[in-house]
């Protein structure tokens, strides 16, 4: 370990990663790590706290909890368990602000270097959009949707770029997205606004260039979540979520984004925790079936990158003991384990399971090899990042400018001087940004009761224009209730999507109907812009509203 370490010391110095220098050599970089080690590395978890060596005591408490009494540090379980990779969440308090988050990075990367001297994989979920981890400072994306609202591609790319290249600064070296599922069911509650689109050529492509852009930053990517969500109702985390479409019918709609992705050199894919029994009969989850990971994603897709599950403490996988998941997982061809439920169970069982010869080691080799490929990258980043520059920001909001569709307008659009108006509806910080922006009133209602609705509805009468928030309105009758109201007061009402555009379904009278497609501040702004008459609406339908609007519906303003 000392002369491993000194080697580190070395190539630290020089910017570069182990792995690096010894496929440069041509050496086998697991010719001296132990099985221990190996088997560390095809782990992801998270830990708790802002710094990896001085948590706060409830943090200390919570590692305790989660990795044993010796362990109080995220270092320390890195080290412990020779963990490969370390995912941030603001729930686990590791996301503050980026000098912060900087220093996190930095500490958790010396554990690692210390211990194996190989990089730490660390990543988040930033999406951009409804599933974005960090905010302000950071120039933060418009979702998949809005991207995909603009219909060129090139908008992904950029924005992508951009995240990349923020998070990259913050030491933060894979960024889990893109998510390339085709949101076919418009009543789909894991994708949605997540997706580009429902058509399988627009994903296939936006995919391509949101890859494209965040191999420009350098950063690692994730295709997710294979073979595709699209199709479903429950998200995986909450429930078992099955597909009933044929293998004819996946293959034709659902895997080419995630060919797309492969082709264009994607780092990794992640496998969800579907039922897919056209693809695997035993009705195992996408992310334990070998017929799926190896037949499917390996053989007849020839990705020989890495594959990693979806959360393994997800309520999909609640049948399944914490022992059959790692060892099915491993053994269906996944190389990397995301969040399992108990970090040291997990892993002595895929040790015990090497033991007794339930998997071989050789097929622990084949995925570390694999996971060693991808961290080429330099452990440690500067402790006072560069985040939100002028430029960056200036991307993310000719994005989000580029995404606001109109599908419905009568004279109540463009607001004009003078006008008192009142905003309420869905989302507290949505709709305080979106009032600030319009210089109105606010009401807030969120999914309102009777008493609350006839509030919002008093409000309206006096107010010259009502610009009402839904978010998800077709899955929550509270909201449906309020717009049903407002509409009926016959005062001129806006409504404006932030979720998902299907809302309108609801509510199909609708005079004034604009989708903002995610409730980021930059597409809020967006949305004052277009509402104001300041900005031109560009943007148009990347799916398709049943009986209402089709694909590429939109009130386009251009010129």
């Amino acid at each position: 370990m000392t002369k491993r370490l000194a080697a580190v010391i070395a190539v630290t110095a020089l910017g570069l990663s182990v792995p690096a220098q010894a496929q440069a050599h041509g050496t086998d970089p697991l010719k001296d790590m132990t099985l221990a080690e190996k088997v560390g590395q095809m782990f992801v978890s998270y830990v708790y706290g802002d710094s990896a060596t001085a948590p706060s005591a409830a943090d200390a408490a919570a590692n305790q909890a989660k990795f044993g009494a010796d362990v109080s540090t995220g270092a320390q379980a890195v080290a412990k368990y020779h963990l490969g990779g370390v995912i941030y969440f603001t729930w686990s308090h590791n996301l503050n602000s980026p000098n912060q988050i900087a220093g996190l990075s930095n500490g958790l990367q010396a554990a690692a270097m210390a211990d194996t001297g190989i990089p730490l994989q660390i990543s988040t979920d930033q999406e951009g959009g409804v599933v974005n981890r960090i905010g302000a400072p950071l120039a933060v994306s418009p979702g998949n949707m809005a991207l995909g609202a603009t219909f060129d591609p090139r908008t992904a790319e950029s924005a992508a770029k951009v995240s990349g290249e923020e998070l990259k600064a913050l030491g933060i070296n894979t960024v889990d997205a893109p998510v390339v599922d085709v949101n076919t069911n418009p009543r789909n509650s894991a994708d949605g606004v997540r997706s580009f689109s429902d058509r399988t050529n627009h994903v296939s492509l936006f995919t391509k260039f949101a890859v494209k852009g965040y191999e420009a930053a350098k950063i690692g990517t994730q295709a997710k979540h294979f073979p595709g969500l699209g199709d479903t109702t429950v998200n995986t985390d909450n429930g078992v979520a099955i597909t009933n479409e044929t293998r004819q019918q996946i293959l034709a709609t659902h895997v080419p984004p995630f060919r797309a992705a492969i082709r264009q050199g994607v780092t990794s894919v992640m496998a969800a925790h579907i039922i897919a029994p056209a693809l695997d009969p035993t009705n195992r989850p996408a992310s334990l079936s070998k017929p799926i990971i190896t037949g499917l994603l390996r053989q007849q897709l020839h990705f020989n990158g890495v594959v990693i599950t979806d959360a393994l403490d997800a309520a999909a996988l609640r049948d399944y003991t914490d022992q059959q998941i790692v060892v099915d997982a491993v053994n269906a061809g996944v190389d990397e384990l995301l969040m399992p439920r108990n970090v040291p169970l997990a892993i002595q069982s895929l040790l015990d399971a090497v033991a007794d010869g339930t998997v071989p080691e050789q097929r622990i080799d084949q995925s570390v090899r694999r996971i060693l490929k991808t961290k080429t990258f330099p452990p440690y980043v500067s402790d006072t990042p560069t985040v939100g520059t002028p430029e960056h920001l200036a991307t993310m909001a000719a994005a989000a400018a580029r995404s606001i569709t109109v599908l419905r307008r009568d004279a109540t659009l463009p607001l004009r001087a003078g006008q008192h108006v009142l905003v309420t509806g869905w989302g507290v910080t949505t709709t305080t940004n979106l009032a600030a922006a319009l210089g109105a009133t606010r009401f807030y209602t969120g999914s309102p009761s009777d008493a609350v609705i006839a509030q919002a509805v008093a409000a309206a009468q006096q107010a010259d224009v009502t610009v009402v928030t839904t978010y998800n309105a077709w899955s929550d009758t509270t909201q449906q209730k309020l717009v049903a109201a407002l509409l009926a007061t016959g005062r001129p009402i806006v409504v404006a999507a932030v979720g998902a555009p299907y809302d309108l379904a609801s509510f199909p009278s609708a005079p004034t109907y604009v989708a903002a497609y995610d409730y980021q501040p930059v597409s809020v702004t967006a949305l004052a812009n277009v509402l104001q008459g300041k900005a031109r609406a560009t943007g148009r339908l990347p799916v398709t509203i049943d009986g209402l609007y089709p694909y590429g519906s939109g009130l386009s303003d251009r010129r």
